[in-house]
């Protein structure tokens, strides 16, 4: 560790160098808490001291100021891209590790964080979007689907993967992706009615709704709520809000023109009783394991964040088989994926964040969102209650999986020198938030 920064150029170097970390950070998904803390302990640890960090929604600022007789150096660069990569983030954590303990210096860090931001991944294009086939098909035997609507589900998915690119190849605002996915799965549904397949289509649209929903927004956006982040916490959760009007403006289109051919589509919540519950856990652990494997997560974790997502699912489907509604058993299977990946991320070298998200995509409320969408296309106005299950479910499953890593993180008397403004657990970063001086 250095003594201290001695020169305007190594001043620069490391803000640059914990701005692109916070930046890489802040895009693939990770609270403002964590950027905060990882982007100080960076800083701190290469002599830079009182280092002042802010971070937002899409801008990350560092100032600095040596002495009060010197000029502040402030640098900032803004987040414009925005996607699920668990490779980059867990080589960013990695790098940070090595980085506090001393095994890189400044100037590797730099190439690596250099290496990481250019390079591309080994795994081919065709294989994610067979991948995100895998997790229609996962969903579809999630919430009780056959052979054929598992098949078609996978299809679905597929398709909507492959518009999805190439609307993002347009440079199109990404409500118009989620519209289009949306209403090409209803579409697909309407076409499977009209040539009257022995199929239930509302099946494949919850299946591929699924798909489109936000679940990492809403863990971002809560955990910055939780830990005092409240302008971005907000800025996230008006993102999700942008992103499932798309998915709703999609589908609901899609039925409308389905209506509009006389081909209605039943309202179908899903499996019922748990007649099929082998395949149901089944379905679970493979949708979360196919969307790690989308999202690009180190092969070594996909089994882990597979056994986690069928366990978490079968105490979803247990609790709610009670009649006590769905947020309650949600929550206890996020609490559940909170507590279990804490440990199993140190495991596997990976940052929480990875199997946090990837496990708790099989329970996101599709099924809810799609009956409310169903029943306000019908005028009844029960759809409007589902659509707040479904909410009451989204939070659920966020504040659950942070409740998980509250409980599952050692209170160690090292957690209280974090950064003053980080209150709650890490998902990504190191846990201390500066290191010892020698």
């Amino acid at each position: 560790m250095m003594e201290g920064v001695t020169t305007s150029r190594q001043t620069h170097q490391t803000l640059d160098l914990a701005l692109r970390v916070g930046e890489m950070l802040l895009s693939n998904g990770a609270g403002a808490a964590d950027v905060t803390a990882t982007m100080s302990s960076v800083a701190h640890h290469l002599g830079l001291r009182q280092v002042i960090v802010d971070v937002t929604f899409t801008t990350l600022t560092l100032s600095h100021q040596a002495s009060f007789d010197d000029p502040p150096v402030s640098l900032t660069r803004h987040v414009t891209h925005r996607e699920t990569d668990f490779d980059d983030l867990t080589r960013v954590d990695h790098l940070v590790a090595d980085l506090l303990a001393d095994e890189i210096d400044l100037d590797e860090a730099r190439i690596r964080v250099a290496q990481i931001s250019s390079t591309g991944h080994q795994t081919p294009r065709w294989a994610v979007t067979v991948s995100w086939g895998f997790i229609g098909a996962g969903i579809a035997l999630l919430i009780g689907g056959d052979l054929f609507v598992t098949l078609i589900a996978a299809v679905a998915a597929m398709g909507i993967e492959v518009l999805q690119r190439y609307i993002s190849q347009l440079r199109l605002p990404f409500f118009y992706a989620q519209a289009a996915g949306g209403l090409f799965a209803s579409l697909l549904a309407v076409g499977v009615a009209a040539v009257d397949i022995d199929v239930d289509p509302s099946l494949v649209i919850t299946a591929s709704i699924v798909m489109l929903l936000a679940g990492l927004g809403f863990i971002g956006a809560i955990q910055d709520a939780l830990t005092n982040f409240y302008v971005t916490a907000v800025a996230r959760i008006l993102e999700v809000m942008i992103s499932t009007v798309g998915v709703i403006v999609g589908v609901s289109g899609g039925l409308t023109i389905g209506r509009m051919v006389g081909v209605e589509l039943t309202v179908e919540p899903g499996a019922s009783g748990l007649s099929r519950f082998p395949l149901m856990v089944l379905g679970a652990a493979v949708g979360g394991a196919a969307f790690a494997f989308a999202a690009y997560a180190p092969r070594r974790v996909l089994l882990p964040i597979a056994a986690i997502a069928g366990v978490a699912a079968a105490i979803y489907l247990l609790l709610a088989e009670r009649d006590v509604g769905r947020a309650w058993p949600a929550a206890v299977a996020a609490i559940f994926i909170g507590l279990v990946s804490y440990g199993v991320a140190g495991w596997a070298r990976v940052p929480p964040l990875v199997i946090v998200t990837a496990a708790i995509v099989p329970l996101l409320p599709g099924v809810s969102i799609y009956r409310g969408l169903a029943l306000l296309a019908a005028d009844d106005y029960a759809g409007i209650l589902a659509m707040i299950t479904a909410v009451a479910v989204a939070i659920s499953l966020a504040a659950g999986v942070i409740l998980g890593e509250y409980v599952a993180q050692p209170l160690r008397r090292e957690a209280r020198r974090l950064e003053q403004r980080l209150a709650g657990p890490r998902l990504v970063g190191p846990l201390r938030a500066r290191t010892k001086r020698r």
